[in-house]
């Protein structure tokens, strides 16, 4: 029924795959992926979406990135239409609900993307996780991760006590991470905050 109201079945799948993952980007070939939809009818749709100003595109490493426009009219209503999860409910990362998820995974006190999954991002490491982790639950959390986006993924996973005192000796493995762009999904210490 919402195929008929919104014209297309691309549409349709890119609107429910943007208004899920608020503050991702995402190229082309990884769309077509995602959504398992035509080349050319995706970007045809794309072509749509960015005329209306549903969307907006940026490019970086080569490669054209399409990202839900936040600042849209109307984001709040098609939001509400197309996510899968209220935005009350979830975290301030987009529609993956990334505190639950981390909280299986044992004392997690500090988690951060980057790499792959964070555009612009030029560090080999795509996650960073340190604290009391449960290394079981890690490898199946990983797996899934890797499921979604398709990939797999480089990770690290490291005692909190090791992370702090390499973040105090300015370790080049570290500053390399955070130098850099990436996503923080959780500080207990609010010790990259200042970073």
């Amino acid at each position: 029924m919402i195929d008929a109201l919104f014209g297309s079945k691309t549409r349709v799948k890119l609107l429910h795959l943007f208004f899920n993952n608020p503050n991702r980007a995402f190229y082309v070939r990884e769309i077509t992926r995602k959504i398992d939809e035509q080349i050319n009818s995706v970007r045809r749709e794309l072509a749509n979406l960015l005329s209306i100003g549903i969307i907006h595109s940026d490019s970086a490493n080569n490669r054209l990135y399409y990202e839900v426009n936040q600042a849209y009219t109307h984001y709040d209503a098609l939001r509400a239409m197309f996510a899968d999860v209220s935005p009350s409910k979830e975290t301030a990362h987009g529609g993956n609900d990334w505190t639950k998820r981390l909280k299986a995974l044992g004392d997690v006190r500090v988690a951060l993307l980057s790499g792959s999954l964070v555009r612009g991002s030029e560090s080999d490491v795509d996650l960073l996780l340190a604290g009391n982790i449960n290394k079981t639950q890690t490898k199946r959390f990983i797996k899934e991760l890797e499921q979604e986006e398709g990939k797999q993924l480089n990770y690290t996973v490291m005692p909190y006590e090791d992370f702090y005192y390499r973040l105090s000796i300015r370790d080049r493995f570290i500053t390399g991470i955070i130098n850099g762009k990436f996503t923080l999904l959780q500080d207990t210490e609010n010790i990259l905050s200042e970073a």
